[in-house]
């Protein structure tokens, strides 16, 4: 079990406990948050180490989720701390791994998701962002082994994916989209779609997203949160001459 199952299995007991209204704690998909986010990340070191980050829906802290008169955000933070702690003594109980939590503090709401989960209450649902950095640690690098010094015959270096001419096309606009994931359905399935219905696709949350121009797929990346907007943090990028036959296609 990782440290974000055990904090998961946490987060759901201690939330239905200091929330009013008991809310569900539940898997969602990763949605933007429109009013803004407030997030608090945990660095935790021992067994596992690395930060654990959790963004809010700012819109939360209007409600009195926490208590009547309290302020909100601050509560927030004590209970995510309270989260954190509690993940710890839950790997030690339940993985035998040692773990506490070094520093714990609020962090910019940008971040990488890892999961999304919905606090959900009879007529409203509230979206928490979750960033997941926690692995064991690295075992130490060996030391490199000496050799005889060998002579190194410079690479060809490749020509540039432009030629003369191709300059005029590099101000043309093109739509770019951002693809999570795909499915087949039947027409019958289609056709009996509503309001409410999750279609799952055939990618995983934490598998990188496709960026496509034309019919073809430039680049990869992480899906991120920018000021509320959903983004993509490039990871992989396709060769240039790949990416210009995107324009073959298209005129």
């Amino acid at each position: 079990m990782t440290y974000l199952d055990c904090w998961i299995a946490t987060a759901s007991a201690l939330f239905s406990q200091a929330v009013a209204g008991e809310p569900e704690f539940v898997d969602s998909m990763p949605r933007p948050m429109e009013g803004g986010a407030v997030a608090f990340s945990a660095r935790i070191g021992g067994d596992e180490e690395g930060r654990f980050t959790v963004a809010l829906d700012q819109a939360m802290l209007a409600m009195p989720l926490l208590g009547e008169g309290a302020d909100q955000k601050a509560a927030w933070g004590e209970l995510l701390r309270e989260v954190a702690d509690a993940t710890a003594g839950k790997m030690l109980a339940e993985e035998g791994k040692k773990c506490h939590v070094e520093a714990f503090e609020e962090s910019p709401g940008e971040a990488k998701v890892s999961r999304a989960f919905q606090l959900k209450f009879a007529d409203w649902s509230w979206t928490l962002l979750v960033r997941d950095e926690v692995r064991p640690p690295r075992p130490p690098k060996a030391e490199p082994v000496s050799r005889p010094a060998e002579a190194v015959i410079p690479a060809p270096v490749p020509a540039g994916p432009t030629s003369a001419g191709i300059e005029l096309l590099l101000d043309v606009e093109l739509e770019a989209t951002l693809r999570f994931g795909c499915r087949e359905l039947p027409l019958g399935e289609m056709l009996e779609l509503g309001p409410g219905d999750v279609v799952h696709l055939d990618r995983h949350i934490t598998e990188p997203a496709d960026l496509i121009v034309g019919d073809k797929i430039v680049a990869r990346g992480e899906v991120v949160l920018v000021n509320g907007n959903f983004g993509l943090r490039v990871t992989e990028v396709a060769a240039p001459r790949k990416r210009l036959e995107t324009i073959r296609c298209l005129f």
